[in-house]
């Protein structure tokens, strides 16, 4: 069997770190809860420590975080999951994909919600994700310990570290796709608009596989 330690990088979650870190529990008794807080300030990092087995304190910025996370783990394999994502596995089905001993491998995704629109989007994301071999950082990357550290896990960048890592990754082997998706806060949708946000990710993506830095997107999109 194989070990795991889940990694959540957060930054003012407490609205929903509590409650994710105690579904994990159950669901995963026997696995490594991580959580690397980059500076909140909120309740974050005081409803995390006694949910979890490492409170890990880290610059901000995801990938900072979840380098932070992974040098701490001790699990065979790191899986990589935000806040406000569910796993749709539990221990025996995760195990089910780990007995091959996968390289590393990510989640179908699902928006949470029932309007048409968060299925379209839902399919949308598992058919390129399914073409390209990249994933997002909302569909639980997962790899061995050992191949992260072999590949000096995320680059230290502000914007597409999931991205980054996943072609990286898909050069030394075919990703595992674990059929049974996470589900995902479908929150920027609605706060920011579905067309809007839809907009922004592709453009978002398409600047970058144009050449355009991930701090030049950052600053753009985001003001810093």
């Amino acid at each position: 069997m194989a070990s795991v330690s889940f990694v959540l990088p957060v930054l003012n979650e407490s609205a929903a770190i509590a409650a994710r870190l105690a579904d994990l529990r159950e669901r995963f008794p026997s696995d490594e809860l991580i959580v690397v807080d980059g500076g909140s300030d909120d309740d974050t990092a005081a409803l995390a420590s006694p949910l979890c087995d490492q409170l890990v304190q880290s610059a901000r910025g995801r990938a900072l975080q979840m380098n932070a996370g992974a040098a701490a783990a001790h699990g065979e394999y790191l899986l990589f999951l935000h806040a406000d994502t569910r796993p749709g596995v539990d221990a025996q089905s995760l195990q089910h994909y780990l007995v091959q001993r996968p390289g590393w491998g990510f989640c179908r995704v699902r928006l949470s919600g029932e309007e048409w629109w968060a299925r379209v989007i839902s399919r949308f994301m598992n058919t390129r994700s399914r073409v390209t071999r990249v994933a997002t950082g909302d569909q639980m990357l997962f790899l061995k310990r050992e191949l992260f550290h072999e590949t000096g896990g995320f680059d230290s960048i502000p914007l597409m570290e999931d991205v980054a890592y996943s072609k990286r990754l898909r050069r030394l082997a075919a990703p595992c796709v674990i059929h049974e998706p996470v589900t995902t806060s479908s929150r920027r949708w609605r706060e920011q608009g579905v067309l809007r946000t839809v907009v922004q990710m592709w453009c978002l993506r398409l600047a970058y596989a144009l050449g355009v830095s991930p701090q030049r997107l950052h600053h753009h999109y985001y003001g810093g």
